[in-house]
């Protein structure tokens, strides 16, 4: 099964099982405190937690570690159990017991944890500051329009970072009524869709910058087309899974992509799951 339907699935799963025992967050502590001994699962709930209260304070997430329990984790556990209690004994058993019957729920709740960003905070790319930093870099305090910009987290790092850099934020709020998107705006949005920004700004802006375009329709494919017939000296960059969890499968097949001089910006994206999301300028 390939990532989008996956992760498709798994988003209509949880609708049908929305009574879930604990909020999210609360069950990531849980477990963080039940492997308080265990520094190898430990660190990994710490990380997704700590990210959750930046987010919460208004501050961007730090990067990530990939968040996959190493595949000898339950050998690892119990050669540390046996090394602290001797064969038999009760504690470490019960221990070793409820270890084992933990690890399986950690495991997806950490899978789980894009999903959780998008749900709570509308956050698709993962904007972690390090990118940010890199990618305000790679612009050198060029001025830049952000199209389909969600809650604006990439213009609000890219403002941060360069204070008197030109960053023009603009989404349609089409997907206010579906999710989180738009609802919890980080920074001011003019509300005007891909196409009618790019006639207003293009003249202004040397880079357009759209992050993790809807898989539905062809938004994407028709902004390129109309950057490409209409504005061929304004650059655009695309932050998206190619042929995988964004875009139309059009913009993918017309798109002409490169990453020369991107190499240090994708290395700080560093995906912390099995979604390979990467930066590409669009030729």
């Amino acid at each position: 099964m390939n990532p989008k339907k996956l992760r498709q699935l798994k988003k209509a799963t949880k609708k049908a099982h929305s009574n879930s025992p604990a909020p999210y967050i609360e069950q990531l502590t849980h477990y963080r405190d039940l492997f308080d001994a265990v520094p190898q699962v430990k660190y990994l709930l710490n990380a997704a937690l700590l990210d959750d209260q930046l987010l919460k304070s208004g501050l961007l997430p730090q990067p990530l570690p990939k968040l996959l329990l190493p595949d000898d984790i339950q050998t690892t556990i119990y050669n540390q159990l046996a090394a602290k209690y001797p064969q038999g004994d009760v504690k470490g058993d019960r221990l070793w017991d409820q270890y084992t019957a933990a690890l399986p729920k950690v495991d997806h709740l950490l899978r789980d944890y894009r999903d959780y960003l998008e749900e709570t905070y509308g956050l698709w790319s993962f904007t972690n500051v390090a990118f940010v930093a890199s990618l305000s870099d790679y612009l050198k305090g060029a001025p830049v329009l952000e199209v389909m910009a969600g809650n604006g987290y990439l213009s609000k790092g890219l403002k941060d970072k360069r204070p008197t850099q030109t960053v023009i934020t603009t989404d349609s709020t089409a997907w206010v009524k579906e999710n989180q998107t738009g609802r919890r705006p980080v920074t001011q949005i003019e509300p005007l869709d891909a196409i009618a920004a790019v006639d207003k700004y293009a003249s202004k802006v040397k880079y357009v910058l759209m992050s993790w375009a809807p898989d539905k329709g062809e938004a994407d494919w028709d902004l390129l087309n109309h950057l490409r017939t209409n504005y061929p000296d304004v650059k655009l960059l695309v932050i998206g899974e190619k042929n995988g969890a964004t875009n139309s499968k059009r913009f993918w097949k017309e798109a002409r992509l490169t990453q020369v001089g991107l190499e240090k910006v994708n290395a700080d994206l560093r995906s912390f799951d099995l979604i390979d999301e990467q930066v590409y300028l669009v030729e």
